[in-house]
């Protein structure tokens, strides 16, 4: 009977006697949005990188020895090839953000005796976004736009020869071997372009990033000044056969832009990689055809013919007292086909809809019918 307060006091307790303070939090928290000025800081569009292959390993000097065979000759074995530094598309990567400034592959090992080889190096593989350009002395030597897709960024060095490589007739006891061959050592300037099937193109404020929140599930920053977007966000449509259709949302061009002007030629070159594109006018401004004039112009002066693509005219704010007066003055004014939506209300969001459908077959059809395979999300 003595011992039972004593068994009492070493088992231990039915419950946590802690202090609730003290106690962590293992709940899963919520993973905190990152806001527009926060993404700058991640989302990287251009990047140097020097890339150094891996070194080749030495060849190996030995020679055979045993009992009652004294003399047995060279044995030393080739050393490893060096591995290569590789560059490969990934879907999941958005960014240039985490690539590093410097790569560099392994080395391989030298060569042993007994005839042994050494072991090659391990490629060192960097992941990059799809659409990434790699340019060497301004000249482009690898496009990446398919998921895995890979390209070779930097050779790994060959492996030394051992001295048994060297026997000869001549030569019974070869002393020579050589050693592994540096890697190539190349700077290379990686150059994101968003890769989509319609792009958002408007003068900032248009409701570029409202029209996208609406018809997709991407949250880009919406404010009432004008480039709230500061980098290009790609939402994704959904469609009830499974089809996905990716919209980017181009940052606001100025006029002026194909001259660097405001964000300049940093984001028009994301325009280049869209099939289709969606003037955004604001109905609300007096002669909003001006716009459509002055954002074809400034496409096709960066690039002739990227203004001739197949386009489709969307008229943002018709919840507005005069976008409905003006909304008439647009038809009369542009040849293409102008649908008038609300990214605030919801209105006629259908017809956009059912529209960039029509765009997004066309292109399908006419990419098989040439023989390629069409950008699947």
């Amino acid at each position: 009977s003595l011992w039972k307060p004593l068994l009492v006091l070493l088992s231990p307790p039915a419950f946590s006697t802690g202090c609730p303070r003290c106690a962590k939090d293992r709940r899963l928290r919520q993973k905190r949005a990152i806001s527009e000025r926060q993404l700058t800081r991640y989302f990287v569009d251009q990047r140097k990188v020097r890339v150094v292959g891996g070194q080749g390993g030495d060849g190996g000097q030995s020679f055979h020895s045993e009992p009652r065979k004294v003399f047995g000759g060279p044995d030393g074995g080739n050393g490893g090839d060096g591995g290569h530094v590789i560059f490969k598309a990934d879907q999941q990567m958005k960014s240039l953000a985490s690539v590093f400034r410097f790569y560099q592959g392994f080395h391989g090992e030298r060569g042993g005796s007994k005839n042994c080889y050494g072991a090659n190096g391990a490629h060192m593989y960097v992941k990059v976004p799809v659409g990434t350009l790699v340019k060497e002395d301004g000249e482009v030597v690898a496009d990446l736009t398919q998921h895995g897709e890979e390209y070779i960024a930097a050779h790994g060095g060959a492996g030394g020869r051992g001295n048994r490589f060297f026997l000869s007739n001549e030569n019974r006891a070869p002393k020579l071997f050589t050693p592994g061959e540096p890697g190539q050592e190349r700077v290379l300037h990686l150059e994101l372009k968003t890769t989509a099937h319609a792009g958002l193109v408007g003068f900032p404020n248009a409701g570029k990033s409202s029209l996208l929140r609406a018809i997709s599930r991407a949250k880009p920053a919406v404010a009432a000044y004008p480039f709230t977007t500061l980098n290009p966000h790609v939402g994704i449509v959904h469609y009830q056969d499974y089809e996905q259709v990716a919209v980017a949302d181009i940052p606001g061009l100025i006029r002026g832009a194909h001259q660097n002007r405001g964000l300049g030629m940093a984001f028009l070159k994301h325009i280049e990689r869209c099939r289709f594109l969606l003037y955004v006018l604001d109905l609300s401004v007096p002669q909003p055809w001006s716009q459509l004039q002055d954002l074809k112009y400034e496409l096709e002066a960066y690039e002739k013919g990227l203004s001739d693509r197949p386009c489709v005219v969307v008229g943002n704010k018709v919840d507005l007292a005069q976008s409905r007066i003006n909304l008439a003055l647009l038809r009369e004014q542009v040849a293409e086909r102008v649908i008038a939506v609300s990214a605030l209300t919801g209105e006629n969001l259908e017809e956009l809809l059912l529209h960039l459908r029509e765009l997004y077959d066309t292109y399908v059809k006419t990419e098989q019918s040439q023989g390629q395979s069409p950008v699947k999300w």
